[in-house]
């Protein structure tokens, strides 16, 4: 089996991270289960490794959970946060510009160049077209769409004016600021998009229902345990929410709706 906690794993918190998957591990092999695996897989793209039928937990997005993986993997629940943005297991984008940009709103944003991380993020992507779809007209909105790979190179982009908005989410932003707050230099947010689910724990689809249950209850008990408190605070984990794919309905919503309005593409 396979293990993989990337979706948040920034390179000041690996270590953290780390620590979290090595509680959760010996939690689930204290409660019976075979073939935990030590370490987490750093090794492949995160779409490989949501796919694999032999994983045993990952971090995924909203946006692929409700389309191109809802046969592939089940819910194990919804990580909660305690960061700005947050409220519970739901989270919103920050839509980021430079400093001096003079937008004040998103409308301002109008032929800019924006970067993203990914054609198949929810908070990257699909939060972005939606809070521009109702503007667009069926038209095209930016100037350039630039697909950088990441969240934090989106922010780069900002930063040194190769792109001039980017949209990421809540709970990236906030572990950014406390734990690499240079990064952010120059930096401003120019308005949040309506809050969907965060970010879901999945595993693959052929795990059974005790298994699922043993991985939400791993979690919770890490959450509890008052001796991982310092881990539990580099990492802003807050709890853990139950979740269905019904759950992640306004994930979809976000994206009929732009649909609806004559732009289905963010361009």
């Amino acid at each position: 089996m396979i293990a993989s906690l990337g979706m948040y794993d920034l390179p000041w918190l690996r270590a953290a991270t780390d620590a979290l998957w090595a509680a959760l591990r010996d939690r689930l092999r204290a409660g019976g289960m075979d073939d935990v695996p030590d370490a987490l897989d750093r090794s492949r793209p995160l779409a490989e490794i949501w796919r694999d039928p032999g994983l045993l937990l990952a971090q995924s997005c909203g946006y692929p959970l409700v389309t191109s993986l809802r046969d592939a993997v089940r819910l194990v629940g919804t990580p909660c946060y305690d960061l700005p943005g947050c409220a519970g297991p739901d989270y919103c984008s920050f839509i980021v510009v430079a400093r001096g940009n003079p937008a004040q709103g998103t409308a301002g944003l109008r032929g800019a160049r924006a970067a993203i991380n990914g054609g198949d993020s929810q908070s990257g992507m699909s939060a972005l077209r939606g809070a521009v779809a109702p503007l667009a007209g069926g038209k095209p909105f930016f100037r350039e769409v630039v697909v950088t790979g990441a969240h934090m190179r989106s922010l780069d982009a900002v930063r040194d004016g190769s792109a001039d908005v980017a949209a990421l989410d809540c709970v990236t932003w906030g572990l950014t600021a406390a734990g690499q707050q240079s990064r952010l230099d120059g930096l401003r947010v120019l308005a949040s998009t309506p809050a969907t689910p965060g970010l879901p724990l999945v595993t693959a689809a052929s795990r059974s229902d005790r298994m699922v249950a043993m991985l939400r209850d791993a979690w919770r008990a890490v959450v509890a345990d008052p001796a991982l408190a310092d881990m539990r605070a580099e990492l802003h984990l807050a709890g853990i929410a139950p979740a269905s794919l019904a759950d992640y309905a306004p994930v979809s919503a976000m994206r009929a709706m732009a649909e609806a309005l004559g732009y289905p593409e963010l361009r």
